[in-house]
């Protein structure tokens, strides 16, 4: 991860493909494309991929989000409930379909707990939308039947997850939707690009539909769509679509390469005392894009963080102090900032984000270390890493 690190001439070839057709619309101008149709091909390939009856290739994984709470229902007033640690971009998609975010514990899966969305569950509440953090799947089916039992509509975002497995179905495809994000550091990349994979009919006819205007993409002539609802603009391009065409075909390759590595690193660990890893309800699911271990208080996690730099292993995140995904740094979010008033701010009760106390889940952010792992490691390059990563636990 991420699959830029192997860009080659099956990209090239796709993208020139496009280009020699001048068509970088992804629909429409049926003449002049010579056969080619980036989005469709990449949709059909990712829906067999992961086991879906239904995919949409949209503009990002955060437009997917969006897409996906429209298409379900979820609007006006609607709880969801989502974890405190994610990237920001679940919170916005939820804020923006003028739904209310509401937080639940997560686990040591790092992903949100079946007990913290119990614990969380309101007469209000609509939709549960947990993401399987890091590459690999939260307690997805424990979710999925508590949902069912609860009448929850179940969203997933899986945008950092596409490859992940739990007892070899498919992260993203055990809700009535799943969001996968395609942006600069993903597995697969396309640049920028995201999609939505769902079995219901129903629903991908929605997706298609708002992702594009309401056009409802009958008949050959665009001029004379129809418009059954309203919508947005989050299309993706053909150029981006390309991309992805080729990196999807790689997706094997890539999940060999970072098991590979993440294997050697994590059987080194193991020799480290008070060394803990993240629980994974399906080791063999992992997309293994990162291995994320737990240390024996905040402050000696802190000194690790610090010291593994130092050591010159990068790329090692220390979450509980990122302002971008975990909830504990999210100034910006717990006051509600935006450039104009949000749907949540009309409303006269609303939850104080200010006061969310979620101390099961800081506990386990304060501990955690989540190292990226990456595809050209060369074996002396990984015995390095190797070795700077046991010296400095050894020292803590």
């Amino acid at each position: 991860m991420p699959g830029f690190e192997i860009f080659g001439d099956e990209e090239r070839k796709e993208v020139l493909d496009v280009l020699d057709t001048g068509v970088l619309f992804r629909y429409g101008f049926d003449p002049a494309r010579k056969g080619h149709w980036k989005a469709k091909s990449f949709e059909s390939e990712l829906a067999k991929r992961v086991a879906s009856r239904y995919a949409h290739l949209c503009s990002s994984g955060t437009a997917a989000l969006q897409i996906a709470l429209n298409a379900c229902g979820i609007g006006a007033g609607d709880e969801v409930i989502v974890p405190p640690f994610t990237f920001i971009a679940t919170l916005e998609a939820v804020l923006n379909a003028g739904a209310v975010p509401v937080f639940a514990e997560i686990d040591d899966t790092l992903c949100l707990s079946p007990a913290g969305i119990e614990a969380a569950v309101s007469s209000a509440t609509k939709a549960v939308l947990p993401v399987h953090m890091c590459g690999a799947a939260a307690a997805i089916d424990e979710i999925r039947d508590l949902c069912d039992q609860k009448g929850l509509v179940l969203i997933e975002d899986a945008c950092q997850a596409l490859g992940a497995t739990l007892n070899g179905k498919a992260a993203g495809t055990f809700g009535q939707m799943g969001c996968y994000s395609f942006d600069p550091v993903k597995t697969v990349t396309c640049g920028e690009g995201g999609a939505v994979v769902t079995d219901s009919r129903d629903l991908y006819t929605a997706a298609c539909e708002y992702a594009d205007h309401g056009h409802d993409h009958g008949g050959n002539d665009r001029g004379l769509e129809g418009h059954r609802l309203l919508g947005a603009n989050f299309r993706i391009s053909e150029l981006n679509a390309a991309v992805g065409v080729a990196q999807l075909k790689k997706l094997d390759h890539m999940l060999t390469k970072q098991r590979e590595h993440k294997g050697a690193l994590k059987e080194a660990m193991r020799r480290c005392k008070d060394i803990g890893f993240r629980r994974l309800p399906d080791e063999k699911g992992d997309s293994a894009t990162f291995l994320s271990f737990f240390l024996r208080d905040e402050s000696t996690a802190r000194q690790v963080a610090k010291d593994l730099g130092r050591a010159g292993v990068d790329s090692c995140f220390y979450w509980y102090d990122n302002n971008w995904h975990y909830l504990r740094r999210w100034d910006h979010f717990r006051a509600l900032n935006s450039g104009a008033a949000l749907f949540i701010h009309r409303l006269d009760q609303r939850p104080d984000y200010e006061a969310v106390n979620l101390p099961a889940s800081d506990s386990i952010m304060g501990r955690t270390i989540s190292m990226l792992i990456k595809l050209n490691w060369s074996a002396e390059e990984l015995d390095k890493r190797i070795a700077g990563i046991i010296g400095v636990l050894q020292r803590n």
